[in-house]
């Protein structure tokens, strides 16, 4: 069994052992009176939601303590599945209670006990926005600060109520003990949350940057260079991403990731991005001078630089900034690992910075293999969609060594990773960065 394997098993026994913790603690005071089966485990699938939900607030929290070694794009993939089996479990909890004692229909009523049943209302309709305003933000129209804020208010929300719900309930939770153990176990994911949302800005105060330079690049992009405003810096590996607030102060709802694009042995960092909508609009017009803050770095999207098989990177568009901080990095430090890039864009035009991976690829032991799917008049290179031909084509042998790196557009990604399949390649060594993670 790969490390890789023991680690995504171990992570996945803690989770679940966290998430039945809210179920185990209420077992732990026997009720006096039985009220059937139905209704038992329609209040366990309560308390289960309950911790589910608890612990998408850890998930999506981006702590390091266990968030670096399982990549955050596996996080985020993961974190979106959980919340669509919260909602399914928040809306069997009632089903399963009420088809089973149709009577506690009137604990919805408002004009019975109208705390009760707004209480239960809300928390039905907090879950079901969440979800919804996740899912679907694009086609309801909501920006992503909006997006953002109403996310955290929700979460905070959902949890804390459906914790009152629980303690306002009794039947399992009416000891003192139990009690404060639920409070506690609960308590502590919303700390993560508050930690992630207030406490982590208020701290970035003390370290902030400014914008040195705005520059235009081939592809509709834009690079943005920034420098520490004191002695500060940022050590990262090349592959990994920040999150950026522009402006006089952290604590705004404008916080988005981006990955590195300058080499990590330069104190300077820089970031690219093409203009896609919402902030990437705003990039070209931001002034030098303007002040950032910057959160991170954060993923796990690394090379090993000692594998002596090297490595393939598979790009889709502006999907190659964080390969341009991996080839700009080891050209700085002069790495020899062999190293295959392949590039595919819609048109030769928008190959973002194939002037300097051709200058790289004469510091580097680097083969670089531009695909373009609508390619000009007189062109020799490789035309068309990436599919497992074209990889088999371009590509050597796999050894069973050599690592994957993916990053662009979601179908391509998903292509190029079931090419790689395809051709014999472990899922183990196949790294993936979708960068539509808001």
């Amino acid at each position: 069994m790969s490390q890789v394997t023991r680690r995504a098993l171990g992570w996945g026994a803690l989770y679940l052992s966290m998430a039945l913790l809210p179920m185990g603690i209420a077992l732990l005071r026997a009720p006096g009176e039985g009220r059937g089966l139905w209704v038992e485990f329609g209040a366990m699938l309560g308390l289960l939601a309950l911790g589910v939900m608890a612990l998408q607030a850890v998930v999506s929290g981006r702590h390091r303590w266990f968030a670096e070694s399982l990549g955050f794009d596996n996080l985020l993939q993961f974190h979106r599945r959980m919340g669509n089996a919260a909602l399914v479990l928040v809306l069997l909890h009632p089903l399963v209670l009420l088809t089973a004692r149709p009577e506690w229909l009137g604990y919805l009523d408002p004009r019975e006990e109208a705390a009760r049943a707004l209480t239960l209302w809300g928390l039905l309709a907090g879950t079901l926005l969440l979800v919804v305003s996740s899912l679907w933000r694009g086609r309801l129209g909501l920006s992503y600060e909006r997006w953002r804020l109403l996310h955290g208010l929700l979460a905070f929300g959902v949890v804390a109520g459906g914790l009152g719900h629980a303690l306002m309930v009794g039947h399992y939770t009416a000891g003192a003990l139990t009690g404060l153990a639920l409070m506690a176990a609960i308590g502590l994911a919303l700390v993560a949350l508050l930690e992630s949302r207030l406490l982590r800005p208020w701290r970035l105060r003390r370290r902030p940057w400014r914008v040195v330079e705005v520059a235009p690049v081939r592809g509709d992009a834009t690079t943005l260079a920034l420098e520490p405003v004191g002695e500060h810096r940022l050590d990262f590996v090349p592959g990994q991403f920040i999150w950026i607030t522009l402006g006089e102060t952290p604590f705004r709802l404008q916080q988005h990731p981006f990955s590195l694009v300058s080499s990590a042995e330069r104190p300077r960092l820089a970031l690219t991005a093409k203009r896609l909508g919402d902030f990437t609009e705003t990039l070209p017009e931001v002034p030098v001078g303007t002040r950032a803050f910057v959160e991170g770095p954060y993923g796990a999207f690394l090379p090993d630089v000692d594998n002596p098989s090297g490595a393939v990177l598979i790009a889709g568009g502006i999907g190659i900034t964080p390969m341009m901080s991996m080839l700009r990095t080891f050209a700085d430090r002069g790495e020899r690992l062999p190293l295959w890039l392949v590039y595919a864009n819609p048109r030769w035009e928008e190959a973002t910075f194939r002037e300097e991976l051709e200058a790289l690829a004469g510091r580097l032991s680097l083969t670089v293999i531009h695909v373009v799917d609508e390619p000009p008049a007189g062109w020799q290179g490789e035309s068309g969609k990436l599919d497992r031909d074209l990889l088999a084509l371009r590509l050597p042998p796999d050894d069973g060594r050599r690592d994957y790196f993916i990053c662009g557009p979601g179908p391509l990604m998903d292509a190029a990773e079931g090419a790689l399949i395809e051709l014999g390649v472990a899922p183990t060594r196949i790294y993936s960065d979708r960068f539509d993670m808001v």
